[in-house]
């Protein structure tokens, strides 16, 4: 297994129900464990993020529920919607329903379908499908003059 330059460690009240929450409904992959130091090692596509039952270890001041206050994890999947519905079928509530969103960059923009929840911590956590061609962006030049056509 390759490991991303980043990896994001998010630590959880309970091991069990976020494991539960990431592999059963979102669909994440268990790559490894460690059962005594209740730490998951998570994928989802190109995406990965690990996670370990709350113990002190990393602990900077307080935590109290929502956790992750202030960021929020984009995660690039290939169906939003499929996502939005499982999360539906499991009572879950989207903090932030279905969308689609145009991001510019150097006079391209890319469109994203998303969707945000909260995992059982209160993390933030993005989906996002892209929506141009081949994953690239789908307007080149300036964006405004095409739009106000």
């Amino acid at each position: 297994m390759k490991f991303n330059a980043l990896v994001p460690e998010l630590s959880v009240s309970n091991i069990s129900e976020s494991k539960k929450f990431y592999l059963e409904i979102l669909g994440f992959h268990l790559e490894y464990e460690r059962v005594d130091d209740k730490f998951a090692f998570l994928s989802l596509g190109e995406s990965q993020i690990m996670l370990e039952e709350i113990n002190g270890s990393w602990d900077t001041g307080e935590l109290i529920y929502p956790l992750g206050r202030g960021i929020n994890f984009q995660i690039d999947i290939e169906d939003v919607e499929k996502l939005a519905a499982a999360l539906k079928r499991h009572g879950i509530k989207l903090f932030r329903e279905m969308m689609e969103n145009h991001y510019e960059s150097d006079n391209e923009v890319f469109v994203k379908k998303e969707i945000l929840v909260q995992d059982p911590d209160g993390y933030l956590l993005r989906f996002s499908q892209s929506m141009n061609p081949s994953g690239g962006s789908l307007y080149k030049g300036d964006w405004h003059v095409r739009n106000e056509k």
